[in-house]
């Protein structure tokens, strides 16, 4: 009688990307690396313009707080934290006069440690693995988990709480888009803002981080039963944290989208929808 040899349990096919997966595993990553790269391209080319970021009265929250500013620049904002660039600031070095490279580093941090978006840029970029059960481009190196250089992810939970504060912000800029030298009004550009600064609280009350300096370092939130504010605020971030990858996504393409507007209407090349008339 012939010998028929069965698998090993718990064997996996050897190699880079190689699996015994039949389903479209590498879809996700592919659009998660598409989805990326179009994001980081363009950020950084919106970064280093310096111009074209303020359409009265709508701010780029690329460009928020604007910190300092170029009075030459087309498009540039109306005032600034500090005033001009200093002059000590090497003009020759690309993007330096622009108020968004001293600006995009805080939320930057935020999302690059993401705990998310760690998975995410692991699988589409790194090959770490690329997807459950699919061989990782590390082959059969030894996995060293976030140490040594990747140490620097443990900052996610420090630059959380810049990320609060550019919830404030950002809600100041939306609320600011509603009014044109003192007179309320809706524009496509306000209605743009808000949704904007909605996702990003949305994304962030979503944050592991968060929940955990809600909730996480307690044995109990209750009170014999009872509900508590420590308990009930833990509940709504769980909440945000069930969906965090949706929201995740959603700013990230929403404030590529907000910069994307603003600077049509600062530029000139279409004109805002709005009760002002302008």
């Amino acid at each position: 009688m012939a010998t028929r040899h069965l698998p090993v349990v718990g064997g996996h096919v050897e190699g880079f990307g190689a699996t015994a997966r039949s389903d479209g595993w590498w879809v996700g990553p592919a659009i998660t690396f598409a989805v990326f790269t179009t994001f980081v391209v363009y950020t950084t080319w919106a970064a280093l313009q310096g111009k074209d970021y303020y359409a009265d009265p709508y701010l780029s929250p690329f460009y928020s707080p604007v910190l300092f500013l170029d009075p030459t620049a087309h498009g540039h904002a109306p005032s600034s934290w500090f005033g001009g660039i200093p002059s000590f600031m090497p003009s020759w070095v690309p993007g330096v006069m622009s108020p968004a490279i001293y600006i995009l580093i805080f939320p930057g941090s935020f999302r690059f440690t993401c705990y998310y978006y760690r998975k995410a840029y692991y699988r589409s970029f790194a090959g770490s693995p690329p997807g459950c059960a699919v061989g990782p481009l590390a082959g059969k190196r030894k996995y060293r988990g976030e140490t040594a250089l990747l140490l620097f992810q443990n900052l996610h939970r420090y630059a959380l709480y810049f990320a609060l504060a550019f919830i404030v912000i950002l809600a100041k800029d939306a609320v600011e888009g509603f009014f044109v030298h003192g007179h309320f009004g809706v524009g496509v550009g306000s209605l743009i803002l808000t949704i904007n600064v909605v996702l990003i609280a949305s994304y962030t009350f979503g944050c592991h981080s968060f929940r955990h300096l809600i909730g996480g370092r307690k044995d109990c939130m209750s009170d014999c039963g009872k509900p508590t504010v420590a308990h009930g605020a833990w509940k709504r971030a769980t909440w945000f944290n069930a969906r965090h990858m949706q929201f995740a996504w959603a700013s990230l393409v929403w404030v590529m989208v907000t910069d994307v507007y603003v600077r049509l209407c600062a530029s000139g090349v279409i004109h805002d929808l709005n009760t002002w008339r302008r």
